[in-house]
This record gives structure tokens, C-alpha cells and sequence, in this order.
């Protein structure tokens, strides 16, 4: 018996195969693992299976009827500031910015652009450190880390 496996579906209108080509453009080491056509176009996908950091998805075209927001968003954890600031740009390259490393990419996807060291820093038993850490995230829409960090030393 196999064991069962999860993966989450996002839900587009009709651009799922074109956002899968941009993020495995983006991400290192993502890839598309099949691309099922749409039987009544068979030049246009219905559905894209992808890795994106080893993480699977499933990209459904499927029409208006539901639109994808932020209640549910990917998030990304990068280890150094330029790799953020790369990611940051491209995804919000006809999207729009929120508060706190969240942004809305041009397809509708809801992303958090997160620097690894956010989770250590927030995480310590010192909590004027903690407290300090989120003020300073609270105030920023791009993730600064090295601003973060410098916030947990006072």
C-alpha cells in the first residue's frame, strides 16, 4: 500500500501553465513534472504538476469561478538579502506589495518573501529581542534581514 501524499492545488483562470514556467524560471531547482492538456485544446494546458523547493502543486486552468487571494499564500525563506531581493523583484513585477514580505504576484498568488533568519530571531527566549525583531517587521514591506537583525541587537 502507498502511503499518501499531499500537495496543494492552486486554482487560475486560465494562466497555470505560464505561472508554472515563470516560478520554475525563479525558484532554484524547481521544476514542472507534467503537464496535462486540455482535451478540448490540446495547445492549452488543464492542469501543470510542479516541485517548487521540493514542495508539489498542482496549477488547475480552471475558468472564473474562483479567484485566488491572501488568506492562503507560499511562502519563501532565503538565506541571504540579495536572494530576497531578487525573488521580491521578479514576483512583484505586476503584482502588489503588502505589509510584513507579503505580496500579490501578477497571477493572482499570494507570496511571503521571508529571510531565513526571521525564525531564530523571533524565536529567542529573550523577548525584548523578539519584541524588537517584530516592531521592526511590522514597519517594513520588503524584508530587510540584515535590518532584522540589527533590530534584535538593540
Amino acid at each position: 500500500m502507498t502511503a499518501p501524499s499531499v500537495q496543494t492545488c492552486l486554482w487560475f483562470n486560465d494562466k497555470a501553465e505560464e505561472a508554472a514556467r515563470f516560478y520554475c524560471g525563479l525558484i532554484p531547482g524547481a521544476q514542472i513534472l507534467h503537464i496535462f492538456p486540455n482535451r478540448a485544446d490540446p495547445a492549452r494546458a488543464f492542469q501543470v504538476q510542479l516541485s517548487l523547493a521540493g514542495q508539489r502543486f498542482t496549477f488547475l486552468n480552471g475558468g472564473p469561478h474562483y479567484t485566488l487571494g491572501p488568506a492562503a499564500s507560499i511562502e519563501i525563506h532565503l538565506d541571504t538579502q540579495p536572494e530576497l531581493d531578487r525573488i521580491w523583484g521578479a514576483l512583484l513585477d505586476g503584482g502588489s506589495a503588502m505589509r510584513c514580505g507579503w505580496l500579490t504576484d501578477r497571477f493572482g498568488v499570494s507570496w511571503q518573501i521571508l529571510p531565513r533568519s526571521l525564525f531564530t530571531l523571533l524565536q529567542t527566549r529573550d523577548a525584548a529581542q523578539a519584541d524588537r525583531v517584530l516592531k521592526a517587521m511590522m514597519q517594513m514591506v520588503k524584508l530587510d534581514g540584515p535590518a532584522l537583525e540589527a533590530a534584535a541587537r538593540g
